[in-house]
């Protein structure tokens, strides 16, 4: 049976689903609204467990899920919502032992989400230009995950350029969640590896037309995407069922990339619009064979 430990980030839940952070500390006091409850009685309790605060108020107590700790984490910078930070592992293709570089840091979900997915085998490698980012980040990442020896972090500033390690090994992946990843696209293209991926999040149209027209300048990438995600969910109470009235709909978009050899695709081919017919008579070639 798993039980809450001394030390660890856990929540409590009301009744009406609002999630509570704490991190438990032997001999320390909970209050919420006038409410009690000593850390003593929560320690050692099964994961989702009911505990009773002062006054007769029940509660959950929980260890969060990914999601649930990011929103709920100390920030510097702004974080990722959980629907971008499921998205980015997938769309940029980080595999368990991938060699991934990031920037920057921020708090750290996304860090935390590179971490998961690349495994214990894996390496990130990320820059974070601000110290006090930095320190918040390194917090977040060690009290939700515990030490990390796969991660290397860098006070480095990613626009003035990206150093590979002493093995000189290029990256798998390049993951940037920085206002302006444009700059950091010809670092990119030194440091990543032939058919390795770049993604970028970024919040506004302007902001992705100058990174894809960098991608374009470098000629080196090459199957650019742009998207956004937005999430909808949906109220279930008997036989009323409706969307919720709130919804987590535009927070960013992100741009994917492949690094290929020189060559094949010029940035004039690469920005030229689609042919529609060109595109169904192809689509049908596909079917047919």
């Amino acid at each position: 049976m798993s039980q809450l430990r001394n030390g660890e980030r856990i929540h409590l839940v009301d009744k009406k689903g609002r999630q509570y952070a704490l991190t438990l500390k032997a001999g320390d006091q909970y209050q919420l609204s006038g409410h009690k409850i000593s850390h003593d009685e929560l320690i050692g309790k099964p994961d989702g467990s009911l505990v009773t605060l002062s006054g007769g108020k029940t509660m959950l107590a929980l260890r969060p899920t990914f999601g649930e700790y990011v929103l709920k984490m100390p920030r510097g910078a702004q974080v990722l919502y959980p629907k971008d930070l499921a998205l980015i592992p997938m769309w940029a293709d980080v595999y368990p032992g991938a060699r991934v570089f990031e920037a920057g840091t921020g708090s750290g979900a996304l860090t935390m989400a590179l971490l998961r997915a690349v495994g214990p085998r894996g390496l990130v490698v990320t820059y974070e230009a601000r110290e006090d980012f930095a320190r918040t980040a390194m917090t977040n990442i060690e009290r939700y995950m515990g030490a990390a020896p796969n991660l290397m972090s860098f006070r480095k500033n990613a626009y003035e350029g990206i150093d590979l390690l002493d093995d000189g090994v290029p990256f798998d992946r390049l993951v940037l969640d920085l206002p302006e990843p444009w700059q950091v696209v010809p670092h990119a293209a030194r440091v990543l590896r032939s058919g390795g991926v770049y993604l970028s999040f970024v919040p506004t149209v302007p902001q992705v037309q100058q990174t894809v027209e960098a991608l374009e300048r470098a000629a080196v990438f090459c199957m650019v995407e742009t998207f956004e995600t937005l999430l909808r969910t949906w109220s279930i109470q008997g036989r009323s069922v409706r969307p919720d009235h709130r919804m987590v709909a535009h927070s960013g978009f992100l741009t994917v990339a492949r690094k290929v050899e020189a060559g094949f695709w010029t940035p004039a081919q690469l920005s030229r619009p689609t042919d529609e017919a060109e595109e169904i008579q192809e689509a049908g070639e596909d079917r047919a064979s």
